[in-house]
């Protein structure tokens, strides 16, 4: 400021100026955060009787949105700023991503949450960024809470209790009034549900209160519970519900089966897994031409038992799918409905919901029709029965299910030639003891008789898809309808796996997109049997985007099909049943149902899918922990599935359990992340850890409440060309050659890497 402008301290002290001078200190500080004292100060206004005049100043200026009050008497400029809306994902492995509605991610800090919890909606400024620094993001509203009801457990305090989450990605913990604690009499060692009943907007914590008690840590109905109380799951059905569903005839009339074409006398069977109790799908086989087949594929008419906005669908659509726990299903339906009523049970007459192909034996669909049909299945398969028919043409119904297999493949292979992609990753699977104990795990292959399902049922779905895009369409355009859709990869995340798959000699062709699905398919076939298959199969599913409902038909990408729908498995999935109701309209020539009001559903519907999918990685998780915790400093072999700034993770073969080598534990260097190499480089031998190595490591403790398994590095096996020692045995405790005490100036993000989970208080650690 000139002489000639410098205003005296008398007349800087006048409100007018003195708002004016504040303002403009803070605009050029834009990133820095300031109390009284500091504005004091650096405006040389050091007499402690202005105080009162300076916090009216900064007051006034942040009731007026001039500046930003961040918390109890410290203020900061409100920066050029755009505002954003989404959906908030919280993660003990990196920073909060704010995902909006365009698929547009932000990076989070901790610091700026503003209380946010995982999932919530939220609104929040972004503030761009410059050669320094990045743009960072600041959340300003909640404008919906996905939730306030969580899972976790009661750490007792003399005077209170604090709640401690399950995910363990809840930024603070819930303060517990020790009446709580006395109300409920609860325990250390027990699982609950907490809801949070209020903020203050001076507290650091929420506070909140015991609505329910799980059962104790360790049992194995109390965690399955807790996991879907985790993601806002039902895990029992309201007795309205429940007694309606009793009331559902389990008879059919004469005149329903006159209404229907009939395929009772038509050989008819059901394949699925040997658990399975609500089979949504049959297949129906007979020979109507010298190598001409007519193949049904009938799919259980929910739609004929379930009445729009009764209080059955109401409570279908709440949830939206089913949700297979490894020990349990959650049905979206009554037993009564999805194991009795409409499960398409053996020897039984079903109502189903039809498409019926005239196929040749070289795939080629000649005609097909699709009606509302009754059934009489002759035989329940399950995938291992139909398989060992495939295999050794032997027993019951193996003709009809030699051609039926026939006619999968010549499907299977016309897809790949237009341009489908094999993702195919091994199921993890588990044997159980009878308290749910598991006692083995295994990755279950996917065979043939896995693939004539799955190539008939997505022939149903794409037919009628095809069916309401063409046949019913009124004057070229298609009626509201429910489909799947798979939108084409993103082109950074694509080119940074196509750079990674090279080092295993792989090539990625991404000029177009069916060279890109052949180059998809050959890495995936070049990968079987290799160490580094899951991870390379894992990242490529990871480079795509994700399916989902939708009334806007894009296509689906992965299938390479024009058209694609859900139709049939309407017992476990409620965009199925979306689908036949909104088929049942167009046959019967009625208008198009409100777009609105249906791309409302898929959303819903999308959400709940996310829920389930995560509920079940959970409990897959949560048994192969459970697996391990009995298995502790034994050794086993490997492939590194993820690296970060804080270590790397490693998945062992045979089973995929994955756990974390710490960076701590690496006690013969200093690591440095390369995030675009995917691995972490010692800064003084040169040693490399990258992601797809093959390594031995010793299980060195199994976190039953965090789902986590840490190991410990025991040897590698692959030498690299930039590394000057590998292969080398590694005894954490030997400190001959340690490097950790040796750290050289912040290059990297090492201290990230050993920083504590956010959150976390000085308390004792809690395992079971």
């Amino acid at each position: 400021m000139s002489n000639k402008n410098k205003k005296s301290k008398k007349e800087v002290l006048k409100p007018f100026y003195l708002n004016h001078t504040i303002l403009e200190f803070l605009n050029s500080n834009p990133t820095k955060i300031f109390n009284y004292k500091q504005v004091a100060r650096e405006l040389k206004l050091n007499d402690s009787s202005l105080r009162p005049r300076i916090i009216a100043a900064l007051d006034y200026l942040a009731e007026t949105e001039q500046i930003k009050k961040v918390d109890r008497g410290r203020y900061r400029a409100i920066r050029q700023r755009n505002i954003i809306e989404g959906k908030i994902s919280i993660s003990r492995k990196g920073p909060a991503i704010l995902t909006t509605d365009d698929g547009q991610e932000y990076e989070v800090s901790y610091a700026n949450l503003f209380r946010a919890f995982p999932n919530d909606r939220v609104r929040a400024y972004v503030y761009p960024g410059s050669k320094r620094r990045k743009a960072s993001v600041e959340i300003f509203e909640i404008v919906k809470r996905a939730r306030t009801s969580f899972v976790g457990i009661v750490e007792i305090s003399q005077n209170f209790a604090f709640f401690l989450p399950d995910s363990g990605t809840l930024p603070v913990d819930i303060f517990i009034p020790k009446s709580e604690v006395t109300r409920t009499k609860v325990k250390e060692n027990q699982k609950v549900v907490v809801e949070i009943t209020e903020w203050a907007e001076d507290a650091h914590n929420p506070t909140g209160k015991i609505v329910k008690i799980l059962g104790n840590i360790g049992e194995n109905d109390t965690e399955m519970h807790a996991i879907l109380v985790e993601f806002g799951l039902p895990y029992e059905f309201p007795a309205n519900v429940t007694e309606a569903a009793k009331k559902i005839r389990t008879t059919i009339s004469k005149q329903e089966i006159e209404k229907r074409r009939d395929f009772r006398n038509i050989t008819t069977f059901t394949i699925d897994p040997a658990d399975a109790k609500d089979f949504d799908d049959a297949i129906s086989v007979r020979n109507i031409d010298k190598d001409v087949w007519e193949i049904g594929v009938h799919i259980a008419d929910v739609s004929h038992y379930i009445e729009p906005g009764d209080i059955i669908d109401k409570e279908a659509f709440t949830r939206g799918t089913s949700v297979y726990l490894v020990d349990r299903t959650v049905p979206m339906l009554p037993e009564k409905l999805s194991n009795n009523v409409c499960s398409l049970q053996p020897n039984t007459d079903k109502l189903t919901y039809s498409v019926v192909f005239n196929i040749d034996k070289n795939g080629t669909v000649l005609e097909y029709w699709i009606g509302r049909t009754v059934i009489k299945s002759k035989r329940r398969f399950t995938y291992e029965e139909a398989q060992e028919r495939i295999e050794t043409t032997e027993g019951d119904f193996a003709k009809e299910l030699i051609v039926c297999h026939n006619i999968a493949q010549k499907l299977r292979e016309k897809r790949f030639d237009k341009g489908a992609i094999n993702f195919e990753r091994s199921e993890v699977n588990f044997i159980l003891d009878d308290e749910g104990k598991p006692i083995d795990v295994y990755l279950k292959e996917n065979k043939e008789s896995n693939q004539l399902i799955e190539e008939l049922m997505l022939l149903a779905n794409r037919t009628v898809a095809t069916y309401i895009n063409t046949e019913k369409a009124v004057k070229g355009k298609p009626k509201t309808f429910v489909y799947r859709i798979h939108d084409k990869p993103n082109q950074e995340k694509l080119e940074r796996f196509a750079k990674f798959v090279k080092r295993f000699g792989q090539e990625i062709n991404t000029e177009n997109n069916l060279t890109i699905s052949k180059s998809l398919n050959n890495l995936i076939t070049n990968s079987n049997g290799q160490a580094w298959q899951n991870v390379v199969e894992t990242l490529a599913i990871r480079s795509m985007a994700r399916a989902e409902y939708s009334t806007k038909n894009i296509g689906h990408y992965g299938l390479a099909f024009e058209y694609y729908s859900h139709f049939t498995s309407p017992i476990r999935r409620y965009p199925d049943l979306m689908a036949h109701r909104l088929l049942t309209r167009y046959m019967e020539g009625k208008r198009s149902a409100v777009l609105a009001d249906t791309e409302a559903d898929c959303k819903h519907c999308n959400e709940r899918e996310i829920l389930a999918t995560s509920a079940e990685r959970a409990s897959i998780k949560y048994k192969q922990v459970e697996y391990l915790a009995d298995k502790l400093e034994q050794e086993f072999d490997g492939v590194i599935s993820g690296v970060t700034n804080w270590g790397f993770y490693v998945e062992l073969e045979g089973n995929s359990c994955e756990g974390m080598i710490s960076l701590q534990s690496l006690e013969d260097d200093y690591y440095i992340f390369n995030e675009d190499e995917y691995c972490l480089i010692g800064e003084h031998n040169g040693r490399i850890f990258r992601l797809g190595d093959k390594v031995r490591v010793r299980v060195v403790k199994a976190n039953l409440m965090k789902k986590q398994l840490d190991y410990e590095l025991v040897k590698t096996y692959v030498k690299h060309k930039e590394a000057k020692f590998e292969n080398v045995l590694v005894n954490p405790k030997d400190k001959k050659n340690d490097y950790s005490k040796k750290k050289p100036k912040k290059t990297a993000n090492y201290k990230k890497g050993k920083s504590k989970t956010f959150g976390k208080k000085a308390r004792k650690k809690i395992e079971h």
